[in-house]
């Protein structure tokens, strides 16, 4: 083996890893997330801490009846089948929408996040990006 065919078999070597790690802790983050939503087994924020119109978002989620289960029950499904590593780019799918949301709501209604929602976007597309070849057939026009 050369020293160049060594190089890259580190590199691909360690570029694998790197995303199943990034895999089962994003899998880990949603499945944990969503769980919450149903078992409410971690502390909720304290309102008078965060900015009105982020309290005023969620107190309209919760008002709807069904749009905090729903948005539990994604993150749940899809961070389970990210930590099991099955139908990957389907779970990856269903939370694109949910890691925009949050990656706004982060922006425009409560900055105190930014920051974890941006390495949640940046976990997201990183995983995207690694299995790019599974997304091909369905962005072909028919």
């Amino acid at each position: 083996m050369t020293t160049a065919t060594a190089t890259q078999t580190r590199k691909f070597a360690l570029g694998r890893y790197a995303t199943v790690v990034t895999r089962v802790l994003t899998g880990l983050l949603f499945a944990t997330t969503g769980l919450n939503g149903f078992l409410m087994f971690m502390p909720a924020p304290d309102p008078s801490t965060m900015a009105p119109e982020g309290v005023a978002f969620s107190a309209a989620l919760y008002a709807t009846g069904y749009m905090l289960q729903l948005a539990s029950a994604v993150q749940l499904v899809s961070g389970v089948l990210l930590v099991v590593g099955r139908f990957v780019p389907l779970a990856l799918a269903m939370l694109a929408p949910m890691v925009v949301n949050i990656f706004l709501f982060h922006v425009f209604l409560e900055p105190s996040g930014t920051v974890m929602a941006l390495l949640v976007v940046a976990a997201e597309i990183g995983l995207a990006w690694a299995y790019r070849d599974r997304f091909r057939p369905m962005l072909k026009a028919a």
